[in-house]
């Protein structure tokens, strides 16, 4: 036993290997418990470089809604505005544009943001994962689908985490958010493993609010009803994110770039949700692009005011 100890040992102590790199290598015995190391630099790019947007594109982000036209739309679009008539009850949101009757501040924004967002990071992080486990399951291709919808759950939690760069929830919200990530993960599974089509009609509405949401707070902060984002200092982390100009680092173009990701997921999953989710390629995938004009038939005329393109061209 002595001895195999002893191998052991020297597997983990054996002489430390050298490199060229200017980086230290660390050593397993000296890592220390509680302590964060970082082996690639922080100014590395991320795996998913988000697209540059035009400052036409972003100002061009328009309200749109998909017509429900059969009893599945209409169910997932009966679900959407139930769970916004919830989140507008948690989060103190109201609809006047008064100025004497505003209830909205800057700080019961921030947290109506954080709760959407916080909830938006699930859909597509459930289905690339459903799709994952499906396609290794069935041992076949998925035609692009799941960097797509991985892409968009990461997109989402950088929304949360530059909101949170700008507002810190207290323990009450923590533990709505707690709760509503439980119960929300596991009914959306379940629901996709059902039927994914359903689910990504669910979202696409659930972006046509978002998109509300944010047209809103920007309606607001035009109206001068949001006095205190005048002079705020946007993260440097959304600057590096959305790649934002000079000049544009502000708060309004801040939720100007966060619509415009939202407007795209709208459309995604609207379109996703209108393709065959076993045979159809995804259409905003790099190697599916020439079948975007498929995906412009699907939808029809049932969509008002959506126009269709390249996941990098087009909000």
């Amino acid at each position: 036993m002595s001895h195999l100890i002893g191998r052991r040992a020297r597997l983990v102590l054996g002489p430390r290997i050298t490199s060229n790199i200017s980086s230290p290598i660390i050593s397993p015995i000296q890592l220390l418990p509680g302590t964060r190391y970082h082996t690639q630099d922080a100014t590395q790019k991320s795996s998913w470089t988000h697209p540059v947007y035009t400052q036409e594109q972003i100002q061009s982000v328009q309200i749109a809604h998909k017509n429900a036209t059969n009893l599945p739309d209409k169910l997932a679009l009966g679900t959407v505005r139930f769970l916004r008539w919830g989140m507008d009850f948690v989060t103190g949101y109201r609809s006047s544009t008064a100025l004497t009757n505003n209830t909205m501040t800057e700080q019961k924004w921030i947290t109506r943001f954080i709760f959407l967002e916080s909830v938006a990071g699930v859909p597509g992080m459930v289905a690339g994962m459903l799709r994952h486990l499906k396609s290794i399951r069935r041992m076949k291709r998925d035609h692009g689908w799941i960097e797509t919808l991985l892409e968009e759950a990461y997109n989402e939690r950088m929304h949360l985490l530059t909101f949170l760069k700008l507002s810190s929830p207290g323990r009450p919200m923590r533990l709505m958010v707690l709760g509503s990530q439980c119960v929300f993960f596991t009914g959306f599974s379940i629901a996709y493993l059902l039927s994914p089509r359903i689910c990504h009609r669910f979202v696409g509405y659930l972006e046509e609010e978002a998109v509300i949401t944010y047209t809103k707070a920007i309606t607001d902060l035009d109206s001068g009803l949001l006095p205190k984002w005048e002079e705020t200092k946007i993260p440097d982390m959304a600057v590096k994110y959305w790649q934002m100009p000079e000049g544009k680092r502000d708060m309004r173009s801040l939720l100007l770039y966060v619509r415009a990701d939202e407007a795209k997921h709208r459309d995604v999953n609207h379109t996703l949700g209108s393709l065959d989710q076993d045979r159809d390629c995804n259409p905003f995938s790099a190697k599916f692009r020439t079948q975007a004009g498929k995906a412009k038939e699907v939808l029809g005329e049932n969509m008002r005011g959506f126009e269709l393109g390249a996941r990098k061209e087009r909000v």
